[in-house]
C-alpha cells in the first residue's frame, strides 16, 4: 500500500474534487482486488454522496456534519426508499472512502471517523438441531452403503458440517488442500486466488472418520483439477437429495450447514475466537455472527426442563 501513495499525492490532494478522487480511489480498489460488484457498488454510494455536496466542494473541506447531513437527508428526505441494509452499506463505503485518503496522507483529519455505523441485522438462519444433524449424517451414510454405492454424499455434507466452509470454498477444495501426512491431524487447507480474500484463508482440523469417506469418494469420481469436481448445482442437489433422504421439512443447503456447524461448535464449548477464525470472517463481521450464535443455541439443542419436585 506505501507504494501507491506517491502516485497518489501527485494527482490529489484535500483540494482535489470529488470525481478526481473518486477516480482515483476506483483503481486503488480494482488493484486491491476487490470484485467488479463490490468497486461498483462503493462507487455508486459515494457518487450518491457527491453528487449532495456542493460541487465547488473538495474533499478536504467536508466535516463529520455534512456527512450526518447527508445521512440524515439520504435516510428521510430524499425520495428514492433506501432500506436498512442499504443505509449500513453505504455508510460503510463513505467509510471506507474517507479512510483511504487519510491513510494516503490526502486529508489529515478523517470526517467519517465520528460518523455512527448504525447495526442492521438480518434474520436468523435456519439450522438444523442436534437430532437432525444426526439424521442427516445417517442419511447421507445410507447412499454410501447402498445398491449402488456412493460415498459423495457423505464425503460432501460431513464435511460442510465439520467444517463451516461456504460454497465458494467447497468447489475450490484441490487434493493438495487436504493434509493426510499425520493421519491423527487430517486438516483443511481454505486457499483463494484473489489478493483481497487472503485474509480468509485458513487451516481447519477435519474429522478422522470423514478421511475414509473421502478416499472412498476419490476412488469413484477421481478429481482433476477439484475434489468436488461438479457444478455448483450438482452438489446443490445432492444435499436436497440427502435432506429428502433425511425426512427433512427444511431445505438443507450450503447456507444452513455453515450456520449449523458454527453452532454445532459454540454449543460444545469451542472458543468464540476459534469459531470466527474457523469461519473466515472478519471481527466486524463477526459482531453480528456472534449475537445469533447466541440467539441460536437453544434452537440446537434446548437446555433441560427443570423437574418440579412434588
Amino acid at each position: 500500500m506505501k507504494s501507491e501513495t506517491p502516485a497518489i499525492r501527485e494527482f490529489i490532494n484535500s483540494e482535489t474534487t470529488f470525481p478526481a478522487a473518486i477516480h482515483a480511489w476506483e483503481i486503488h480498489l480494482i488493484n486491491e482486488g476487490r470484485t467488479t460488484n463490490t468497486v461498483k457498488a462503493f462507487l455508486s454510494d459515494v457518487q450518491l454522496l457527491a453528487s449532495y455536496i456542493p460541487p465547488d466542494r473538495t474533499v478536504g473541506s467536508v466535516t463529520t456534519r455534512d456527512l450526518n447531513n447527508f445521512l440524515s437527508w439520504m435516510e428521510n428526505e430524499r425520495k428514492v426508499p433506501c432500506s436498512p441494509k442499504t443505509y449500513s452499506r453505504r455508510v460503510t463505503s463513505i467509510k471506507s472512502f474517507y479512510k483511504w485518503l487519510k491513510t494516503f496522507g490526502v486529508i489529515s483529519d478523517d470526517p467519517a471517523e465520528k460518523v455512527i455505523q448504525k447495526s442492521v441485522l438480518s434474520p436468523l438462519p435456519e439450522i438444523l438441531t442436534a437430532t437432525e444433524y444426526q439424521v442427516v449424517l445417517d442419511a447421507a451414510n445410507e447412499f454410501r452403503f447402498g445398491k449402488k454405492p456412493d460415498a459423495r454424499p457423505m464425503a460432501l455434507v460431513q464435511l460442510l458440517l465439520a467444517t463451516g466452509i461456504k460454497k465458494n470454498e467447497t468447489l475450490g477444495i484441490s487434493p493438495n488442500h487436504i493434509d493426510l501426512e499425520d493421519p491423527d491431524h487430517p486438516v483443511l487447507y481454505i486457499r483463494y486466488d484473489s489478493p483481497a480474500n487472503r485474509y480468509k484463508e485458513r487451516k481447519i482440523d477435519l474429522p478422522i472418520d470423514w478421511i475414509p469417506v473421502y478416499k472412498e469418494h476419490l476412488q469413484q469420481y477421481p478429481p482433476t483439477k477439484r475434489v468436488f469436481d461438479f457444478s455448483a448445482r450438482r452438489l446443490e442437489y445432492i444435499l436436497e437429495d440427502i435432506g429428502k433422504a433425511a425426512g427433512l421439512k427444511k431445505h438443507l443447503s450450503f447456507n444452513m450447514c455453515r450456520w449449523t456447524s458454527a453452532v454445532h461448535d459454540y454449543y460444545s464449548n469451542m472458543d468464540p475466537e476459534a469459531i470466527r477464525i474457523k469461519l473466515g470472517v472478519s471481527k466486524i463481521q463477526w459482531r453480528e455472527i456472534f449475537m445469533k450464535l447466541k440467539e441460536l443455541r437453544d434452537q440446537y439443542a434446548p437446555p433441560p426442563q427443570k423437574t418440579v419436585e412434588a
